[in-house]
């Protein structure tokens, strides 16, 4: 990782990728396996209104996220991803719980291959990650164009 992406990796999602690094390769499974059971409820002014969330193509399982920016800038970002498909729920609940709470232009920092960098690369396969990132980055768009509403 480039020394710029690592000052530029919020202190949740730095914790969150020590974690699975500091884990063997089946244990980090296992640890994402958690992660998916974490994974936050879509606030009920969402829930009731599925036109407000945006499906993230990248995946294969359907997965939605909706970002808000709220009046100081800070970040919520909200993701379903179906109980069959731990991985990927897995994913969202980290982007959920990294994302969440940060300002605006700390989620636009966040590095691109921060999916890449949590050791999961062998371990999952290339298309899983494919989906992580394509979920980070449709979150970052959803920053972008939150914030130039």
């Amino acid at each position: 990782m480039t020394e710029m992406s690592e000052t530029a990796l919020p202190a949740r999602l730095a914790e969150i990728r020590d974690e699975f690094l500091e884990l063997d390769e089946p244990d980090r499974l296992q640890l994402l396996l958690e992660f998916s059971y974490e994974l936050p409820d879509v606030p009920a002014e969402y829930a009731d209104h599925p036109e407000l969330a945006e499906r993230v193509a990248e995946c294969q399982s359907p997965v939605y996220i909706i970002v808000t920016v709220d009046g100081d800038d800070r970040v919520a970002m909200h993701a379903t991803a179906p109980a069959e498909a731990p991985t990927t729920r897995g994913f969202a609940s980290i982007l959920a719980q990294g994302l969440t709470g940060l300002t605006a232009e700390d989620v636009l920092a966040v590095p691109d291959d921060y999916p890449q960098s949590i050791g999961l690369t062998r371990a999952v396969s290339p298309l899983r990650i494919a989906g992580m990132t394509g979920m980070l980055m449709r979150a970052k768009r959803q920053v972008r164009a939150k914030r130039g509403a």
